[in-house]
């Protein structure tokens, strides 16, 4: 069973949280104040982050999934909502194409139905797996975050970064793995369930061309950009709450 931790009041419709590569469930934080009012909310780290272990087998995107259908079982959630972002808006699109009836709606943010290439992905295993994290984090700002967020947060920055930092690195590297094999292009119009598709309008890992090739390409995706670059939860708390409330008030799951 994966780590997790629950807000809100009991009773309130279930909102899931998956949380990026190199981060734990600690990176929704600024978010919980909004949405515990309307959810309760369920966040876990994927595993190989926080206290969630490895299994004893290659790591793989039905896993991560599957580890979120467990957990509902687990907690006895019949529905849910959910929310993934990066690594975790592809566990979304997974659980969207193999377990949708078991979700009201689901929002994918700054992520892609294949993300990177094999090659980049299996690089930076190795380099983990020989190097440690350090090398990693000193070229992850630029790709997290804007110029201006960077100045005008960096104790916000720092947090994150320390957290990557103290990853382990045979969870992060598992992870890499996963991403290097997983491409949801062929299967995407399987995504039947209601998504939101969430863009940093200056992701250069993720673009907003990504999440308009969802809307193009699956039965039911809409689509907004926020003015952040890769975790744009992050950089926009309150316009990446609102667009979730927004979005779950349109399944009928909450009131506006």
């Amino acid at each position: 069973m994966v780590e997790y931790i629950v807000d809100g009041q009991p009773g309130a419709p279930v909102l899931v949280l998956s949380n990026s590569l190199g981060t734990t469930w600690s990176m929704w934080n600024p978010l919980i104040p909004a949405l515990s009012r309307h959810f309760q909310v369920l966040r876990y780290n994927t595993r190989g982050h926080g206290g969630s272990a490895l299994p004893d087998t290659a790591l793989t995107l039905g896993q991560l999934g599957q580890d979120v259908v467990d957990l509902l079982d687990h907690l006895d959630i019949g529905q849910a909502c959910f929310c993934g972002i990066s690594l975790g808006g592809l566990t979304g699109m997974w659980l969207n194409q193999h377990a949708g009836a078991r979700f009201h709606g689901l929002a994918v943010a700054n992520t892609a139905a294949r993300i990177g290439n094999e090659e980049a992905w299996r690089t930076r295993a190795e380099q983990v797996r020989h190097s440690g994290m350090a090398a990693i984090v000193a070229g992850t700002p630029a790709r997290w975050f804007t110029d201006r967020f960077i100045q005008q947060y960096p104790e916000a920055v720092t947090a994150l970064l320390t957290t990557l930092g103290q990853s382990d690195p045979a969870g992060y590297a598992a992870c890499c793995d996963v991403l290097a094999r997983a491409d949801l292009r062929p299967t995407a119009a399987l995504m039947t369930r209601p998504m939101l598709a969430i863009a940093g309008e200056q992701d250069p890992v993720t673009t907003v061309a990504d999440a308009q090739w969802l809307v193009e390409q699956t039965p039911d995706t809409r689509q907004i950009s926020l003015p952040a670059s890769h975790l744009s939860s992050v950089e926009c708390p309150a316009a990446f709450a609102q667009a979730l409330l927004a979005f779950f008030t349109q399944q009928g799951v909450i009131d506006a």
